[in-house]
């Protein structure tokens, strides 16, 4: 029996994020990987590969980082979880609420999805009021009903859980402004990434993003970017601006996406590479939101937000600590922005030298970068990203999406590099002859789609 029957037999969907499902890989994908070390992975055979899924971006500064470990084990041996609240739970949420300016309060959590869900009970609990409006374009927000309603993704969910999340397009101001219009005193917040392979509009006004090039006191006196606009839309119709930097967080800037624009909210999401793959997720803002979940006030209405066992796990906020410090020392998100920069040019070289570059495109910035697959006709293919895919693992490269650690350096740009040539040689190949005589088993699919 194999490593994927296995798998689905006592797993439901073979793994506990469906992004590690066996229909988002290639047929000749590893089926299941044994351990990690700096940028690589390794299967129970002991085949390496060069990785870029970083367990679904949250490993920023390398698997297994001897000082992120350490860290984590020296709680580990204080006892890890302790009846009240912890030294080092006091030390980590200080910590953040030191690192990113407006934020007073933060409540630690587990994993993302309760973040994000805690931070819309706080805007419904502060406002009184029910909806909340999130964008189109961005995929995920939480496995809770109130989002995952709104997907294809509806069995097992009563219809009226998500019937108060309201969908708006990102960077069209007008389409969250109607909104507004069509239920008025009755919206409690707007939620969004800051950016995702899209920024806000205005903001890449002088050309390509960079490190050095942060909107950071940038048009103070105008409306300036998209997320300004919707800052300036929350606060004058009286919803919480809601920031979700899951991904976002610890890439584009230390202090955030938020601080990389240039803009406050008023709550605001953390979790993935925050703590270089451990389990940490943060819900956090300014204390007049943060405070209903409070119980320090005499005789206010109590808000039951996040109350979880494991929250304030000592191993996780450890390494979370230590990671800033990495973060500080290093720079680390230079390092990021500056390899996505040399992984992008070459990749558009090699792109032009195999005679694809209208049928294979990087697209987003250079910290969030993604790779476009068009088939001979020009059209957005599933069938040809999983090609490439298959070609680059045949090479060596696990490269689902793009997501750089601290750990990829020039040596890992050249083996990448070396592996697309071959990868889209094929490609080529396969627009001239068909894709039929490449590809070997199904093509990749979408996460949310109805049925399997």
């Amino acid at each position: 029996m194999d490593f994927q029957t296995r798998l689905n037999r006592v797993i439901p969907g073979g793994a506990h994020t469906y992004s590690r499902g066996f229909d988002q890989f290639p047929a000749n994908a590893p089926q299941i990987l044994e351990r990690g070390e700096g940028a690589y992975v390794w299967d129970p055979d002991g085949k390496r590969y060069l990785d870029y899924g970083m367990a679904l971006r949250a490993v920023t500064l390398g698997y297994a980082d001897p000082r992120v470990n350490a860290a984590a084990i020296r709680e580990i041996e204080r006892g890890n979880n302790l009846t009240r609240a912890s030294l080092t739970e006091l030390d980590a949420a200080e910590l953040l609420v030191s690192l990113i300016p407006g934020l007073d309060m933060v409540k630690f959590a587990k994993n993302g999805s309760n973040a994000t869900t805690a931070a819309v009970k706080i805007a419904r609990a502060c406002t009184g009021r029910r909806y909340v409006c999130i964008p189109k374009q961005h995929p995920f927000f939480s496995f809770d009903d109130w989002f995952i309603g709104t997907t294809q993704l509806q069995r097992g969910i009563p219809g009226g859980h998500s019937s108060y999340t309201l969908v708006f397009d990102y960077n069209d101001l007008a389409s969250l402004e109607a909104l507004f219009e069509q239920y008025p005193d009755d919206i409690a917040a707007v939620m969004l990434e800051p950016a995702t392979t899209m920024v806000p509009h205005d903001a890449g006004r002088s050309g390509r993003l960079t490190h050095a090039s942060p909107y950071i006191g940038a048009d103070q006196q105008g409306d300036g970017h998209f997320l300004r606009q919707v800052q300036k839309l929350c606060a004058a119709r009286g919803g919480l601006f809601i920031l979700d930097e899951m991904i976002t967080g610890f890439r584009w800037h230390l202090q955030g996406a938020q601080r990389y624009f240039d803009v406050q909210p008023d709550l605001c999401t953390f979790g993935k590479g925050m703590a270089n793959g451990f389990s940490v997720a943060a819900v956090a803002g300014k204390r007049e939101y943060m405070e209903v979940g409070a119980i320090d006030t005499p005789g206010a209405e109590r808000t039951f937000l996040l109350s979880t066992t494991h929250g304030g796990e000592m191993c996780g906020l450890g390494a979370f600590i230590e990671t800033v410090r990495i973060y500080r020392e290093q720079d680390v998100c230079r390092h990021l922005w500056e390899f996505g920069a040399k992984l992008r040019d070459g990749m558009e070289a090699l792109a032009r030298e195999c005679g694809v570059a209208e049928h294979f495109l990087m697209d987003g910035p250079d910290i969030c970068l993604n790779y476009l697959t068009k088939d001979a006709s020009g059209t957005l293919s599933p069938r040809f990203r999983t090609l490439f895919s298959q070609e680059m693992i045949r090479r060596g490269v696990l490269m689902p999406w793009i997501a750089p650690s601290f750990a990829h350096s020039d040596q890992e740009l050249e083996m990448t590099l070396s592996a697309a040539k071959g990868a889209l040689d094929i490609y080529a190949r396969a627009l001239q002859d068909g894709i039929e005589h490449f590809l070997v088993g199904p093509e990749v699919k979408p996460v949310f789609r109805k049925y399997n």
